[in-house]
């Protein structure tokens, strides 16, 4: 009988991820997979778009565990999965990227002495205010099996001492989901729908705490996307947290610039990839947008004043201009002048590291690892 390996997402960078390791599986046809929907993000706009854009098969299971406070909503998690692994053992349980599902189901795996493989491991942002980042470490203390997307992630696990014979270096099954999909969302022409022409928007996302959760710091940053739309229209998909955020200082006001600023809902995967593709620049503090844009060569200022994924500093598009107006500013004159230096190409980001998932995760299984 072919092992069984639980695919466990929960929110929307999740599952991007899963859905080209699942094929990859699906297409060896050496491993048993099942969907475990954690119900981290419950919204349609949030989840099941991302199950129909990207042909992901219905979840075998779904935990429902609904939104909730950081401890909450872990908790509800870890007491769900566990009874799930309690009721149906798998052989291993897949975990993918930084979310409070990632973590927990890793915790609840371990404990019950299931195998976990971290795909997206080894990411470091260094910064320990960022929940993401607790949820980064705890989970690579915990796999026994560390699936690496970047060579920053390579040196971050061994200067933490992790064994390198648990570690692979198998590049970003993200860019697999792109590649697999940006010509179905550059058909679909939302920046037409939206009376825009391509390379002459730019698209702003923030959602972060540092960037959203201070209405001082959101109120500047809102004048500054006002004062940078009378140069170029920008596109702002409102995430919710954002929206709440807003509507509580009284902020909504302050993006009045006219047209110029499209504030639109929360978009699906295709939609804001065809956004991205054709955006002149990028404005965004999401760790997923930095990787996206240097695959498409799209100039990306990144609203935050660090970064796990540094391979899109060094190679790729994005530049760390935190929420400093005057830094903003600059980086978006380069930009407008022609002077933002182009993408040199990053290793294994080539659209097929999920197949270097499945087999290295059915080679650590045949080899008795995950026993």
């Amino acid at each position: 009988m072919a092992p069984v390996v639980d695919l466990v997402a929960g929110a929307r960078p999740n599952f991007i991820k899963l859905a080209p390791v699942e094929r990859a599986f699906r297409d060896s046809g050496r491993l048993t997979t099942r969907i475990v929907h954690t119900g981290q993000h419950y919204d349609p706009g949030m989840s099941q778009v991302f199950f129909d854009q990207l042909r992901i098969p219905v979840p075998d299971v779904h935990l429902e565990v609904g939104s909730g406070s950081q401890g909450a909503q872990t908790a509800r998690i870890l007491e769900r999965y566990e009874a799930h692994l309690l009721a149906t053992r798998p052989d291993a349980t897949v975990v993918f990227g930084d979310v409070n599902s990632t973590a927990a189901c890793a915790l609840a795996a371990v404990k019950l002495g299931v195998p976990v493989v971290h795909v997206e491991a080894g990411l470091r942002s260094f910064d320990r205010t960022m929940p993401e980042e607790i949820n980064r470490i705890v989970t690579d203390a915990l796999a026994d099996l560390l699936l690496v997307s970047e060579p920053s992630g390579m040196d971050n696990l061994a200067r933490e001492g992790v064994a390198a014979q648990k570690v692979r270096l198998v590049g970003n099954v993200m860019v697999d989901t792109l590649l697999g999909e940006v010509e179905a969302a550059r058909a679909m022409r939302v920046p037409a729908a939206l009376g825009l022409e391509a390379g002459r928007f730019g698209l702003v996302t923030m959602h972060r705490p540092s960037n959203v959760d201070d209405p001082r710091t959101l109120g500047a940053l809102f004048d500054l996307l006002a004062e940078l739309a009378r140069e170029l229209p920008l596109v702002f998909p409102a995430h919710p947290r954002t929206r709440a955020a807003a509507a509580a200082g009284g902020l909504m006001e302050r993006l009045s610039a006219g047209d110029r600023i499209r504030l639109v809902e929360p978009l699906s995967y295709r939609e804001n990839l065809g956004l991205m593709a054709a955006a002149a620049v990028v404005l965004t503090d999401s760790g997923g947008m930095q990787e996206e844009t240097s695959v498409l060569g799209v100039p990306c200022l990144t609203l935050r004043e660090n970064t796990e994924r540094p391979i899109t500093v060094e190679r790729g598009t994005s530049r760390l201009v935190g929420h400093d107006p005057a830094r903003i500013r600059g980086a978006f004159a380069e930009v407008m002048s022609g002077r933002w230096p182009p993408s040199q190409g990053i290793p294994l980001w080539d659209g097929q590291a999920a197949p270097r998932v499945a087999a290295a995760v059915e080679g650590w299984l045949r080899e008795g690892r995950g026993a």
